[in-house]
């Protein structure tokens, strides 16, 4: 365990001054190149938040230690997952943030901290999350491979020195560096000096060392040099533009947009022809100085030369980054951004305007809509003229109409590309495992379909139909890392259920208050069906109508009262009514002494259970009974030639642990006087199996005049023979004629028989002398007693042991939400507990049936587009009559289309909680005059391109 994994000994301070602490770090953390921040893995941070804002240490919130598990692929090697997204997957946290949570919560053993360094990139500041992970070799044995991290921001002399350290080589070795990508083609590394981001270097390449020999010549003259480099210009020949794009590292995005726009034949024609040297715009300010228009042409002469197999844009890339820093690294990134940037920045660089003028926009005032839409072309002429706007800009109409006076505002906006919305679905699939109450049957993974915008209790009432289980009878509960993260009330929204949680619902026993409510109702019914019966004998005999009424009165003050009765009755048993959440847990082989107790410590195994029971079988008997039977599927019971017996000595220890836990107060001389009326040739019987009361053993009350303590694990205070003398397996024998225990006790006294004294004696030689009044006490607890297969003790939500909980109390606190876990020391739960078992689950059927992705068409989602709108309260219109902020509605057409239209499908639909990608196929004509787009004058309006 490193230094960074144990929380400090400070008591950490108030819930109220953690959020202000942490939140005042957070909004003044500012990045500063060489600066340290830490990944947190998201769902524990929203967890910490959650907890010291509504929590306190015995609440469902409580985070436990940092866990970032699921940011590691494996917990091996800790390698972080590829393509994590910040604030959705993890989050950033200063150094100083993260030094206060480490030592108020810790680390999980062995985890180590993610520690990642600010860098200085072009025109930003940005915490490298992924160094670059580049691979190391020698020409000369190329098989021994070596991996290491690299800052974007070193440069490639770093890489060669550590290159030389790693292999050995020789100092003042002349060496040359070649990189090779994941294609197996190789770029020489000429320039040492410039730093990793601007080579191009991204990770999985390999960069590989050849040294000079010593007759002058190099080992290779290259290892393999790249298939569109100059050399191997004659060696292809093939279809123009029938070329790939190498893949750089998540650079997919950026290849599509570029196949998508190399396969554009007006703007292919124009850089082929280099009718862009006329048209470059260098003192544009909009612009990036004719750079990205040269990279971008340079990359279209590559791919149309028909001399490469495919082409790789490094030099594109770097230069996307440099003007547009979201670009930077090798992440994954959205191909419609990256194509509106480059479009933009095309059209700027070509932009024939060198000198924008200042046009002030005029609305229509009533105007016919081709005059006003012939100006606003016009307009936007004056200002924006390349080959960009000639081949992709058209014009919108867009109309608004205020809500209070009815003002109609007309626009024409010129746009370079539709970004449609595709219909979303009312409906969710969600895959939920229902836990019945049988506790033989395996958890059934279901697949439901329930409403978007729905509750918790429609899912219930959705997974009801399918169980033909009371959607009463069910709870909700979201399970991560073997605990509970939250269980749900029926009216929680199902938006903040995400579809890669784990959810479970446990089907609940029913209790007798509601066996009351169905028989109530039933009598309910049954006294209307008399009262209907009652008034048609009125009716035949008005003569005892008066008669009858006074007694129908009386039978109805009757109910009222006995109805009163049973909801008073029923309040107090939901009163008593317990929702306990059971955890597994196995005890390890060492005490936590670093954990300021000397109690073993625990680890979480398995999954939770979720129970109601009565607040009056708390007891920890008889929940050891009732856990065994709810595990009864893969925990198997000891068979009765099994041993499971504990030691004397250990019976010992408890027996006095026991007494310190019960104040002191003992009643060893009234086990003495009991064990005195035992007969001389009567052996007592073996103690029923009864489980081992850890953490707090309850004390039986015997209804006598001082409290009776008996040891842990012999006697169930509930039990039927509690106190008999005469019961099986009490040390009392039958038939010795004493009726109670007061009676018995002044002459089990008188009655001792040398023997017993003996005995005694004996027992003093061969222990330690303890009281003479807990001599015969000591003796019966020498005798074996069963052992149980658990033990149970109160926890936190989160699985941990509570403070100062259990210690001479009850099996668990009495609140409306409970948590208890059973403890399983090693070797038993390898004996008995059946993990192959416990994993089970089977399918339902609703798991084959396959799911049908929904199919749209095109021109449904273009009409969706053009469909009426409410402005948002964020964007509200301001209205020249009204003179104020209205919410006005708004409509888009389409007036003019351009040569190629570019649509844009918005497959994210954002709620509060969660982003989802709509995964609907949207059918799409492949030749043109198939796509018929919304028009109020088709005739007019509509056409390949409408000249202006």
């Amino acid at each position: 365990m490193t230094a960074n994994s144990r929380r400090s000994d400070t008591e950490p301070p108030g819930l109220e001054t953690q959020r202000r602490e942490v939140e005042t770090l957070l909004r003044g953390g500012e990045l500063r190149s060489g600066d340290s921040w830490y990944v947190v893995e998201r769902h524990w941070f929203e967890q910490w938040k959650q907890f010291v804002e509504h929590g306190d240490q015995n609440s469902s919130s409580f985070p436990g230690r940092i866990d970032n598990s699921e940011l590691f692929e494996d917990l091996d090697s800790f390698h972080m997952k590829e393509r994590l997204v910040e604030n959705e997957d993890f989050l950033l946290l200063p150094a100083e943030a993260w030094n206060k949570l480490l030592s108020w919560y810790g680390l999980v053993e062995g985890h180590p901290p993610l520690e990642r360094k600010v860098v200085d990139l072009p025109s930003t500041l940005k915490v490298e999350v992924y160094p670059v992970e580049i691979f190391l070799c020698l020409h000369s044995n190329m098989e021994n491979v070596t991996t290491a991290q690299f800052s974007r921001t070193d440069n490639i002399q770093s890489i060669q020195k550590l290159i030389c350290r790693l292999f050995s080589v020789p100092p003042g070795s002349e060496c040359r560096l070649w990189m090779k990508s994941s294609d197996s083609s190789c770029e020489r590394l000429r320039n040492i000096y410039v730093s990793v981001l601007d080579a191009c270097l991204s990770s999985g390449m390999t960069v590989i060392m050849e040294t000079r020999n010593a007759d002058g010549t190099w080992p290779s003259s290259r290892p393999q040099i790249m298939r569109n480099s100059v050399e191997d210009q004659d060696s292809y020949r093939g279809q123009p533009g029938v070329c790939g794009l190498t893949n750089l590292g998540n650079t997919c995005f950026m290849n599509s947009a570029l196949q998508c726009l190399s396969n554009t034949p007006p703007l292919t024609e124009y850089f082929l022809l280099s009718s862009y040297l006329e048209e470059l715009n260098f003192s544009n300010p909009l612009g990036m100085k004719g750079e990205i228009a040269e990279a971008y042409a340079d990359v279209i002469k590559q791919m149309w030369s028909g001399r490469h197999y495919s082409v790789v844009p490094r030099v594109f890339k770097t230069k996307v980054g440099h003007f547009a820093s979201q670009f930077l690294g090798y992440q994954q990134h959205d191909s419609q951004e990256l194509l509106s940037f480059l479009l933009d920045g095309l059209h700027e660089d070509l932009n024939r305007v060198k000198n924008k003028e200042y046009i002030e926009l005029r609305d229509a005032e009533g105007r016919p809509d081709q005059e006003v839409a012939e100006e606003a072309w016009r307009n936007h002429r004056r200002r924006n003229d390349s080959v960009i706007v000639d081949t992709f800009h058209g014009l919108f109409k867009s109309t608004l109409v205020c809500p209070e006076c009815h003002k109609v505002s007309v626009t024409f906006d010129p746009f370079c590309y539709l970004s449609v919305p595709l219909p979303v679905s009312k409906e969710r699939v969600m895959e939920v495992f229902f836990v019945s109450l049988d506790p033989y049957a395996k958890p059934v993974q279901h697949r439901v379909v329930v409403p978007k915008a729905g509750k918790v209790s429609d899912l219930c009432s959705a997974l009801s139909e399918m169980t033909s289980i009371p959607a009463t009878q069910m709870v909700v509960a979201d399970v991560f890392n073997h605990r509970f993260y939250k269980i749900y009330n029926a009216d929680e929204s199902l938006s903040c259920i995400l579809d890669r949680d784990d959810i479970f619902v446990y089907e609940l026993s029913v209790h007798e208050e509601e066996q009351q409510e169905e028989q109530q109702q039933q009598e309910e019914q049954q006294q209307e069906e008399e009262q209907e019966e009652q008034q048609q004998q009125e009716e035949q005999q008005e003569q005892q109508q008066e008669e009858q009424q006074e007694e129908q009165q009386d039978e109805e003050q009757q109910q009222e009262e006995e109805q009163e009765e049973q909801q008073e009755e029923q309040q107090e048993e939901q009163q008593g009514q317990v929702l306990l959440a059971l955890y597994l847990r196995e005890r390890s082989h060492y005490r936590d002494y670093g954990s300021g107790s000397s109690s073993y410590g625990t680890s979480l195994f398995g999954h939770p259970l979720l129970l109601n029971v009565q607040r009056n079988s708390c007891s920890r008997e008889k929940l050891y009974q009732l856990f065994l039977q709810r595990l009864a599927r893969y925990v198997r019971p000891p068979d009765p030639s099994e041993e499971l017996e504990e030691e004397e000595e250990e019976d010992d220890e408890e027996e006095e642990l026991y007494k310190t836990q019960t104040n002191g107060i003992s009643e060893d001389e009234d086990d003495a006087e009991r064990a005195s009326q035992s007969d001389d040739t009567t052996e007592p019987g073996p103690a029923p199996p009864q489980p081992s009361l850890d953490h707090g053993d309850e004390a039986a009350a015997n209804n006598g005049t001082a409290t009776r303590s008996e040891p842990p694990g012999n006697t169930d205070p509930t039990d039927s023979n509690h106190g008999n003398p005469a019961a099986p397996g009490n040390p009392a024998a039958p038939g010795d004629g004493a009726n109670s225990t007061d009676q018995s006790e002044p002459a089990a006294e008188r009655d001792t028989t040398e023997e017993e004294k003996e005995e005694d004696k004996q027992e003093e030689a061969c222990s330690p002398s303890p009281p003479a009044n807990e001599q015969p006490a000591k003796r019966r607890a020498c005798h074996r007693k069963k052992k149980c297969l658990f033990t149970i003790a109160a926890v936190t939500s989160n699985g941990t042991t509570e403070r100062g909980g259990g210690e001479g109390g009850s099996a668990v606190s009495f609140n409306s939400q409970s948590f208890v876990a059973i403890d399983w020391d090693p070797e038993m739960k390898k004996r008995f507990y059946n993990e192959n078992e416990a994993e089970k689950y089977v399918k339902h059927s609703s798991m084959e049936v396959p799911q049908q992705q929904s199919s749209v068409q095109l021109q449904e989602c273009i009409q969706l587009f053009t469909t009426v709108e409410t402005l948002e309260e964020e964007n509200p219109w301001y209205c020249p009559v009204c003179k104020k902020h209205q919410l006005a509605t708004k409509k888009l057409d389409l007036w003019s289309l351009p040569e190629v239209l570019i649509i844009h499908l918005k497959r994210f639909s954002y709620t509060k909680f969660t982003r989802e990608k709509l995964d609907s196929i949207v059918d799409f004509p492949l030749r043109p005059g198939l796509l018929r787009l919304p028009a109020e004058e088709e005739s007019d309006q509509w056409g390949a391109s409408k000249p202006l």
